[in-house]
């Protein structure tokens, strides 16, 4: 699996909304402004988040995007799977199933869906809200 810089820019045009949620409707170029991305490849890729339905947006001088949800009700593997053409670790496994002529004989297959399975699973346990708050990832410190 690798996670282009589409993915990862999708991620953080999410979680900048979802710090400034209570401001409104928020312009791509103040987005752009703080994380410090291009407005052209941002609009590219709102433009799939408002299509998923991840996003809503306005026109006009109060005009930007917002989330259509509270930020826990957003997972990590459904904003990447919008925009992401595909997780798999490897080509021949496409929307969770195994796509190649080999699949009835190779022996590595099962393998190979089972981790996406697992990658998968894992990205769908993880919020905006999570991202946000960092408590997922904070372990007790062991005396």
């Amino acid at each position: 699996m690798n996670i282009t810089s589409k993915g990862r820019y999708a991620l953080q045009v999410m979680l900048d909304l979802a710090q400034h949620r209570d401001e409104g409707y928020i312009s791509l170029k103040t987005v752009a402004d703080r994380q410090g991305y291009s407005m052209k490849y941002l609009e590219m890729i709102v433009g799939q988040l408002k299509k998923a339905e991840l996003l809503s947006s306005t026109r006009g001088k109060e005009g930007g995007y917002k989330l259509n949800r509270p930020p826990e009700d957003y997972t990590v593997g459904e904003i990447l799977r919008c925009i992401e053409d595909n997780l798999a670790p490897v080509s021949c496994i496409k929307s969770g199933g195994v796509c190649c002529e080999l699949a009835g004989v190779c022996m590595t297959a099962p393998m190979w869906k089972e981790l996406d399975d697992i990658t998968n699973g894992y990205l769908d346990t993880v919020t905006l809200s999570d991202l946000l708050s960092g408590e997922k990832w904070k372990k007790p410190i062991d005396k």
